[in-house]
């Protein structure tokens, strides 16, 4: 399969790399990392629309200066190039999420080691510190668990460290169920079921905690059935999106008769808890 590779020069920097990831994430792109004050974005040729790409760009324009270069690449070197960019994720003392070719610190009380192959982004380490924070904070012990959107399975190899007693991890694209199922593999988890799939994969199953870090659109169709597979007095954590959408997603969740519970930030993403 042939990939788009977009090479993104913006002044200023920050925070314009992060709030463009979101909306090119929501026109499937499907990878991104810095480098040098420029963003790389990755989209398979088949799934590229120009009129949404420019749409994104001519709005940015009106807050800052963009230039846009791409080219093609095989897939196999847009792989290569996401690898050796994977930034590892560092939360307080607690623990490092780091890929294999990453040296250990033994600092930190927990370490998990992935592949990142297509499924981690640099533009979302914060989203994913957030939920990871949250999960060391909460008690996990014998809870069934959702990892929605599971890319490398780091949610849920964290559910399971925490003492999930199943985890049952979903993601709509082939790879990212692979590479979780081989991480959960290599970091000695073997309560993480990995499926292939969307939300209609959980209508007959129910959880005790949700754990959703994908994008407000995606977030808001899921809602329901969100609600409709979470236990009596379970927890709903939703997160992979900016501190300005939080007020859409709680008027959602709101409206299906969750419960607020709590709302974290870290530079400009935002994580909210819901109750049932």
């Amino acid at each position: 399969m042939i990939y788009y590779q977009f090479e993104i020069g913006l002044t200023p920097f920050e925070p314009w790399s992060e709030i463009l990831t979101a909306h090119l994430g929501e026109i499937s792109f499907e990878g991104f990392y810095e480098k040098n004050h420029l963003l790389y974005a990755f989209i398979a040729k088949d799934n590229y629309s120009k009129e949404d790409f420019d749409r994104i760009v001519e709005v940015l324009k009106e807050s800052v200066e963009v230039t846009v270069s791409f080219k093609e690449i095989p897939h196999q070197n847009w792989n290569a190039a996401w690898e050796s960019n994977f930034d590892p994720v560092f939360i307080e003392n607690e623990l490092a999420i780091i890929a294999p070719f990453h040296a250990l610190d033994e600092k930190f009380k927990r370490t998990i080691v992935i592949e990142p192959k297509m499924s981690f982004g640099t533009g979302h380490h914060q989203t994913t510190y957030l939920m990871c924070k949250a999960i060391l904070e909460t008690t996990l012990n014998k809870k069934k668990i959702l990892d929605m959107g599971s890319g490398t399975g780091v949610l849920a190899i964290l559910c399971e460290m925490r003492g999930a007693s199943q985890v049952t991890a979903i993601d709509i694209e082939p790879w990212s169920v692979e590479n979780c199922a081989k991480n959960a593999s290599e970091n000695n988890c073997n309560k993480i079921i990995s499926l292939l799939g969307d939300v209609d994969l959980i209508q007959a199953q129910s959880f005790d905690f949700i754990f959703a870090n994908i994008n407000k659109n995606i977030l808001l169709s899921h809602m329901a059935q969100y609600v409709k597979s979470l236990n009596q007095n379970g927890f709903l954590y939703l997160s992979g999106f900016f501190n300005s959408d939080a007020k859409d997603i709680r008027l959602a969740a709101e409206s299906l008769g969750l419960t607020f519970v709590r709302k974290e930030e870290r530079e400009s993403w935002c994580m909210l808890v819901f109750k049932k």
